[in-house]
């Protein structure tokens, strides 16, 4: 993955299902703190049993969710997040995410998330 030099906008993290009831000015707080990251097809963004230190949302392309246990999970698209079970709870990470297109994601660290998006799970 490579990093872009320009976070994520308010108005891409509005469009995410589970931020969209942030007030304005709290999603544009949170989205100076995100990193835009290019996926290539193909490349993982997190591997099941890793330690996990960022939260993700999906702005673009389609990844693929697996476990080793279980084989393959599910999608994420444009609008999905992944990587809070590992944040919330102190776990590793219990999946492992590849990009099956180019994708783009953003991301933030574990205390961007507990200021802005734990909080949205207790509701």
């Amino acid at each position: 993955m490579s990093p872009r030099a320009s976070s994520a906008t308010a108005h891409e993290l509005s469009r995410i299902g589970l931020l969209s009831s942030l007030p304005g000015e709290t999603l544009a707080r949170l989205a100076r703190q995100m990193v835009r990251e290019d996926v290539p097809a193909g490349a993982a963004v997190v591997q099941e049993g890793e330690d996990g230190d960022r939260f993700y949302v999906v702005l673009s392309g389609v990844l693929a969710t697996s476990q080793k246990s279980l084989g393959p999970r599910g999608l994420l698209r444009p609008g999905d997040t992944f990587g809070e079970v590992a944040l919330a709870m102190g776990v590793p990470r219990t999946a492992s995410v590849r990009a099956l297109t180019p994708a783009v994601v953003a991301s933030c660290d574990r205390a961007t998330f507990d200021e802005f998006v734990r909080p949205l799970f207790a509701d």
